[in-house]
């Protein structure tokens, strides 16, 4: 455990039982945000004001904003090439006040995160009313944000913010650098949104006035979309640009709320089909809506997917309710998750991947959204559990041979057949420390299947009600690795500390080897090395001489007192011929050495 982290139980803000401490407490803005998207110059300007609370126990001498969009400045640090397109002039503050005190900014210079100090600190358990007037231009180049045709946007990460002041880093003043993702205080969200006439926006939370930006038509299906489980046709491409959907006003305001949510984004097109329809959940009817390019056939089919994995997601896994009142999918470019919102590449000529990309996009409502992980430092605590739900969701939709073999392709094989050091890093090591493949295979892959073994080794019940204390405990807070450690140990009432070492600290992969087989009249003796480390589970594959075959299931428990080696002690009624271990989805390095023949 690092320093600064066991400072924090120290100090009582995390308890070792997992759930948040005595002393635990985070910082929280309510975000007014007025904001206008001119279509013709594609510049995007705003004010706001901030009503910031410090919940912390330190007087703050300064603000640390964050505006991830200085990312497009040719000179901010990046982790790939960028086209020339991608580039822009980054953000213009125009105005800047603390408690009606103006600062003369100069964002000229600024990076996607920076400090401003302030002219008298704000204490503690006191609060401060932020008010910035700012601009930028939308990148050409559409990426998670920026314009995706001339005429659609999508507009996320758009205005500053008080970066997040935490008990065990201060001041989070990492730069973003296209890679690590996001990590953000839990706010209150009032936009109103500028539009052109003819302009549709789909954004995160309640939209609170359609009646003042929708014709009576387009209004009523709007309506009727929010209690049908039937896909509705809100507007097709020819009636976006005949000009009957919106208000005719030169300029129309769409107005939004989110409460207790780490971010808010929108997207806006004049030609774009808009679809909806909604999926009755346990305590509310979600609405379900798309966007996108009239004939992109897997958008065509997005809002029935939506519908059936919000339903999955709340009975199955991860079990939870979903927890907002919208989920909007827009085509673009990114494949990527926003609170309330994704925005997918169109795949047009393969369905189940498009599909499994909108599954894994929408499990992350869960985390980082529903619990608000630092995903900058710790992205396997969330881009796991967006691959183990999509993995999961997967065996229901396409059958568990699909599931595992797409798994196995797309997540796994890379990691397992590239014998480098850069892929073994432990797990636990800060995101922002690991690059290339080595940042996909920790924050994806073996995250995941440490995940999945996990789920073997306590089985289904058990796993879920573990999980569902991790959830409990940390939702709406911000939990990092040792909280999911601990709140597993209690939830499960198993010291599971030789499964987390074994995963998250060490240097291990997969590879198991049968170093001897033999049968002695009614018992077979299976001896298993552990060439690779990894505690998994795997299956015993027994051929009996009469041409008959069994397979047997071991969990992870087998390397629960040695790690290194086991011994696999069998009945048996017949003779053996062969002995062949399968660890499925957790994919064998060297498999050739897995057989015996007896």
């Amino acid at each position: 455990m690092p320093r600064n982290i066991k400072k924090a139980y120290e100090k009582g803000t995390r308890d070792i039982s997992g759930a948040p401490g005595k002393n635990y407490w985070q910082n929280k803005g309510v975000y007014n945000v007025e904001v206008k998207v001119d279509a013709a110059t594609k510049v995007v300007s705003g004010k706001e004001t901030i009503v910031y609370t410090n919940n912390s126990p330190d007087h703050l001498n300064e603000f640390a904003i964050r505006f991830v969009n200085n990312l497009h400045k040719p000179q901010s640090p990046r982790s790939g090439f960028v086209s020339k397109d991608f580039l822009s002039s980054g953000l213009k503050i125009k105005s800047f006040a603390v408690n009606n005190v103006k600062y003369e900014i100069n964002s000229d210079d600024w990076s996607t995160v920076e400090k401003v100090k302030l002219k008298s600190a704000l204490k503690s358990k006191s609060k401060a009313e932020v008010k910035i007037e700012w601009e930028y231009p939308l990148s050409v180049q559409s990426g998670r944000e920026g314009q995706i045709d001339p005429e659609t946007f999508y507009v996320a990460y758009s205005f500053p913010r008080i970066s997040v002041y935490d008990d065990y880093n201060g001041w989070d003043m990492l730069q973003h650098s296209d890679r690590q993702e996001f990590y953000n205080d839990f706010n209150d969200y009032s936009f109103a949104i500028t539009a052109p006439k003819n302009y549709v926006v789909w954004a995160t939370g309640d939209f609170l006035n359609p009646e003042s930006v929708l014709q009576p038509e387009y209004l009523k299906r709007y309506k009727a979309s929010l209690k049908s489980d039937k896909l509705m046709h809100i507007a097709t491409e020819q009636e976006m640009k005949s000009g009957k959907v919106t208000k005719q006003n030169k300029w129309n305001v769409w107005k939004f709320k989110a409460s207790h949510i780490t971010d808010f984004c929108f997207a806006m097109s004049n030609h774009y089909v808009w679809d909806a329809a909604s999926v009755q959940l346990k305590t509310k009817r979600a609405s379900v809506q798309a966007g996108y390019q009239n004939g992109a056939k897997d958008f065509e089919h997005y809002v029935e997917w939506m519908r059936y994995n919000l339903d999955w997601f709340s009975k199955n896994w991860p079990g939870v309710e979903y927890p907002y009142n919208v989920m909007t999918a827009i085509q673009g470019y990114a494949d990527m998750e926003y609170p309330m919102m994704i925005n997918d590449t169109s795949i047009p000529d393969d369905l189940n991947d498009a599909r499994l990309t909108a599954d894994h996009e929408i499990a992350h409502t869960y985390f980082p959204f529903y619990m608000g992980i630092n995903e900058t430092r710790y992205a396997f605590m969330d881009e796991g559990w967006a691959t183990t739900l999509e993995y999961l969701i997967g065996i229901d939709e396409n059958g568990e041979a699909a599931a595992k073999e797409f798994y196995k392709n797309f997540r796994v094989k890379k990691w397992i057949n590239d014998p480098s050091a850069e892929q073994d890093q432990p797990v636990i090591t800060m995101s922002t420390q690991v690059s290339g493949a080595g940042y996909g295979n920790n924050s994806y892959v073996k995250s995941s299947l440490s995940y999945l073994a996990l789920k073997d080794y306590l089985g289904d019940e058990l796993f879920k009600k573990a999980l569902h204390h991790y959830m409990d405990n940390w939702n709406g807070k911000h939990p990092v690795p040792w909280d999911y450690f601990n709140s597993m140990n209690t939830g499960s009432g198993k010291n599971l500390n030789w499964f987390f070492q074994n995963w998250f600290y060490t240097n291990n992969y997969i590879d198991l080897k049968v170093t001897g087989a033999s049968q002695m009249n009614d018992m077979l003796t299976i001896n298993v090395t552990n060439v690779g480390g990894f505690a998994i589970p795997f299956d015993a594959i027994l051929s009996y001489d009469d041409g008959t075959t069994e397979k047997l299931h071991f969990s992870p428990s087998v390397w629960e007192k040695d790690q290194k080696m086991t011994d696999l002690v069998i009945p048996i009624k017949k003779k053996i011929k062969s002995v062949q271990l399968d660890g499925d989805i957790f994919m064998d390095y060297t498999p050739d050495d897995n057989r015996k023949n007896l």
